[in-house]
């Protein structure tokens, strides 16, 4: 009997802008509540989490401006695909939501940071973050390049 292998699928979508844009404190991995043809976009790691943020609405986290690439199954048109950016519920316990709430009164953000497919379920890990301003992005830049620069000093 022979075993069929499975297609690579991306263990996880990164959002990079985030660690940009912020410093991130304490994360919180929450439930996404998809439709099917999400789920597959998600497997398939058509999912950019850039520009998405998590509010707090009715007691309730939604994700926001998350983009998924939808697969349309219409006939003649091979691989089509659709842009979807609609609010999904995140589901989380009660006593991290209460906490979400109390830090974001205090002017900080929820920013999405990861979006985990590896399991039986899709997860999404969300962080609380700071933002940065212009002269911390630039300072984050600057330590960068020296870091890249002394890498490539050391292999020489």
């Amino acid at each position: 009997m022979a075993l069929k292998k499975k297609a690579q699928q991306p263990k996880s979508v990164l959002n990079r802008r985030a660690r940009f844009d912020y410093e991130l404190g304490d994360e919180i991995v929450a439930g996404v509540v998809l439709t099917g043809p999400e789920v597959r976009a998600a497997r398939d790691g058509h999912v950019q989490l850039k520009g998405a943020y998590v509010t707090i609405r009715d007691d309730e986290l939604w994700l926001n401006n998350a983009s998924f690439s939808l697969k349309l199954n219409q006939k003649g048109q091979a691989g089509a695909r659709s842009i979807d950016t609609t609010a999904r519920k995140l589901l989380a316990s009660r006593k991290q939501i209460d906490t979400l709430t109390l830090r974001k009164k205090e002017g900080l953000s929820i920013v999405p940071t990861k979006l985990l497919t590896s399991g039986k379920f899709i997860k999404l890990v969300i962080a609380l973050g700071k933002g940065k301003k212009r002269y911390d992005k630039r300072e984050t830049i600057k330590r960068r390049d020296l870091e890249r620069e002394a890498n490539r000093q050391m292999k020489h």
